[in-house]
Order: C-alpha cells, then structure tokens, then sequence
C-alpha cells in the first residue's frame, strides 16, 4: 500500500526563515533599516498568548524590532483606535497586527480596517483584499496561511497548475477565499465547497489539490481523496488522543492523516504543516514591506 509524502511545514518555514534572516541583516547593514513588526493583544484568550508568543519570538529569531501592546479585555474601541493611528503614524513600524478573535464588545471589521493598508501585514485589509482578487499583487499584501499553502502546493507541483482541479472546503475571508484567488492566478480550476455545499465527498473527490479549512476534525477521510492528490490541512482542532499511550488534549486537522495517507500522493501533517508556514510568511510580509516603505520594491 503507498504511503502520501508528509509534507514538512516546519522544514520549509525554518528555510524561509533563515532566507528572511539574511535579508533582514542586508537591509539593516545596506539601508539602516530594521523591520518592525508590531503586536496588538486584547484579553486573555490562552490560543491568543500563544501565537502571540511564537509570534515574537520569530520576528527577534529574524532580527526584526518586535513590539508588543497587551491591552485590557475591556479596552474601550476608540482605545484601540488611537493605538493603531499612533502605529500607522509611526516610520520605525513596518507591520501592525490585530491578534484575533477580540473580545465582543469590540467591532472587529473597523478595528482591521483602520490598519493602513501599506502595514496590514495580516492581508485582511479590504484595499489588499481588492488588489489580490484583481491580480495586482505586486504591492498588495497576501493573508499568511493561504501564502504559506501556495508555497507548499509549488514545492509539489510547480509553479503552474493549468489542468489541475482545485476544491476548497470551507469559504473564509481568511483562508478559503483568498486561496481561490492565489490559485485563480497560476491558472487552477478552483471550486469552493461549503457547509451548503450538496454531495460534499464526491466534489472533493475530482480534486487534484484539496484545502481544508473548516475546522471540523478528520472530516476529510480516504474516500473522499483522489488517488495522488495534494492535500492541504489547514484545520486546528483540539481534541482528546492518545499521545504516548495516554488520552492527552491534543491537536489534529480536518483530515483524517493516517486514513488519506494510503490514497493521496502528499499531505501536510497537524501540528507540522500549514501552522510554522503561516507565522514565517507573517515575516516575509514585514520584511516586504520595510523594502517598500523605503523604495526597495514595488
């Protein structure tokens, strides 16, 4: 029985890392420039401490200047609002990121739509939005997970996917529909697939690549997967396994690993696969736009 390629997102991150590490060190001795990536938490939301964390430990490992704002769990909305004027009037920060999900109290669409288009990192601004749906990506910001997906479905098959058959589970505005755009683009035949979606198995079932990113655990089974294809598991959830013969709360994907394994040519693993990517990518989007702040792109 053939067992699918596992597709290393940690190896490929920590080798996009140490390209962004050198560059940085290049701008820096070059141009007197050190990109800055700033942080904005709100609350205490455990998930959140830890990205945050990894988060900023990635940029210091890139030798950015890393800034963190930990703000109250019933910061008033102007509050936020000021914080990020001062930030996208600040020349030193290069990057601003909103750590979500905020707590409900603030309105969360005018809070990502404040970040000054040329420092949303996180590519949720509508202006981004607008030019990667168009094609014009050359000083448009890419959302971080599907950027970091698009790199590992050319590591497998190439920079052109013409002929190939895309499906997408799950239709958000940070994952799902960003992704069919960057497919769009290299010339993919692309089907987003969603909750309403009829005969779900049997759509996914004439994929040559497959993304999952609904957040429902091992949704994704053998009987669904084409014979060779790519998978993308971009799910996270945590669920109770047995981890070294013991029930431990633990992460897995939307897809069944070990059950698509016998049947696709190359899946990506939960953890190890699209989580280290997205982070990395988070920095190649900083230190891209330190480069066209200062004139160096674009």
């Amino acid at each position: 029985m053939a067992v699918a390629k596992r597709i290393d997102g940690k190896a490929k991150a920590a080798e996009l890392a140490e390209s962004i590490t050198r560059d940085t060190a290049a701008l820096l001795d070059e141009y007197g420039i050190k990109p800055g990536l700033a942080v904005i938490i709100i609350g205490e939301d455990p998930a959140s401490q830890v990205y945050v964390r990894n988060k900023k430990r990635t940029a210091e490992a890139c030798g950015f200047n890393s800034v963190q704002h930990t703000l109250a769990e019933d910061v008033s909305q102007a509050d936020v609002l000021q914080l990020i004027d001062e930030l996208n009037n600040d020349g030193a920060i290069h990057g601003i990121l909103v750590q979500l999900p905020l707590p409900d109290h603030l309105d969360e669409q005018s809070i990502t739509q404040a970040v000054a288009p040329s420092k949303d990192v996180d590519g949720f601004h509508f202006v981004n939005i607008g030019k990667l749906t168009a094609g014009h990506t050359a000083d448009a910001f890419v959302p971080c997970t599907p950027a970091g997906c698009m790199l590992m479905i050319e590591d497998e098959l190439g920079r052109d996917l013409s002929g190939k058959n895309a499906v997408i589970i799950g239709r958000s505005n940070i994952v799902g529909k960003p992704m069919a755009a960057l497919l769009l683009q290299v010339n993919a035949t692309v089907t987003i697939t969603h909750s309403r979606t009829k005969d779900l198995p049997k759509v996914v079932a004439g994929a040559d690549i497959i993304i999952a990113a609904v957040g429902r655990p091992n949704m994704v089974k053998a009987d669904w997967v084409k014979p060779g294809a790519v998978i993308i598991d971009v799910g996270i959830n945590r669920v109770e396994k047995i981890i070294d013969g013991e029930m431990k709360m633990g992460l897995t994907g939307d897809v069944d690993f070990d059950d698509v394994s016998t049947v696709a040519g190359a899946v990506t693993p939960v953890p190890g696969g699209v989580g280290p990517m997205t982070i990395t990518m988070l920095m190649a989007n900083t230190l891209r736009s330190a480069r066209l702040a200062a004139g160096l792109e674009g």
